[in-house]
């Protein structure tokens, strides 16, 4: 009798994990934690024009490039996605992710709503988006005072614009309030186990079943 393969090994497509918040939101923490606890999903490593902050590396936490650099990937179709944020560029290569999808491997993206909107537009069926919340409007004034990585003006025009951002909550797919850090954590990654297992994403099950029920 012919033996079906193991369920554990059944070819799946990868999927897109977009996490948006407001600035302060918790969105990179919560993106660090998952990347620690799940070997099977990697950052997207964007393209940026800003400078990097303390401790950032170029090619791990960015790709910082020149605007003249930018134009030039914009204007050839190689980003996926972009947007500019305070007078700053940032965007998707489109290689890397496509060759990951194709691979069965996740990739996870730490970008805005309108990044996600284009990304969308692109790649709809392989997108799950999540938006983090902050618990209250006062929480995230202390957070991003509190990481202090930016000035009092600048904290000033992250609260400004945090309203706008957070009107685009109901684009997404889920919603997680950011009170508690470990709560928040487990239910991304419940949403990514559960996300996994979508038929369509799972490409082998045709062959599953057809050597299953030949077992039958």
């Amino acid at each position: 009798m012919k033996m079906t393969r193991s369920p554990t090994n059944i070819p799946r497509r990868g999927l897109l994990l977009v996490m948006s918040s407001p600035s302060g939101a918790g969105k990179t923490t919560l993106s660090r934690r998952l990347l620690a606890s799940d070997p099977n999903i990697a950052m997207s490593v964007s393209v940026t024009t800003r400078a990097p902050r303390p401790g950032e590396v170029n090619g791990k936490d960015y790709h910082f490039i020149t605007q003249e650099e930018f134009a030039r990937l914009r204007d050839r179709g190689d980003l996926l996605e972009y947007a500019e944020v305070f007078g700053n560029f940032y965007g998707t290569p489109k290689r890397p992710v496509t060759e990951a999808l194709q691979a069965g491997r996740d990739v996870l993206f730490d970008i805005d709503w309108q990044g996600t909107q284009q990304l969308g537009a692109a790649m709809g069926e392989d997108l799950v988006r999540i938006f983090i919340l902050p618990p209250t409007a006062e929480e995230l004034r202390e957070r991003l005072i509190g990481r202090a990585q930016d000035s009092a003006s600048t904290v000033a025009k992250r609260m400004a614009k945090a309203a706008d951002e957070i009107s685009h909550w109901p684009e997404y797919d889920y919603v997680i309030v950011n009170e508690d850090l470990d709560t928040a954590s487990a239910e991304i990654e419940a949403i990514l186990r559960a996300e996994r297992l979508r038929r369509r994403r799972r490409l082998g099950l045709t062959q599953f079943v057809r050597e299953l029920t030949q077992g039958l």
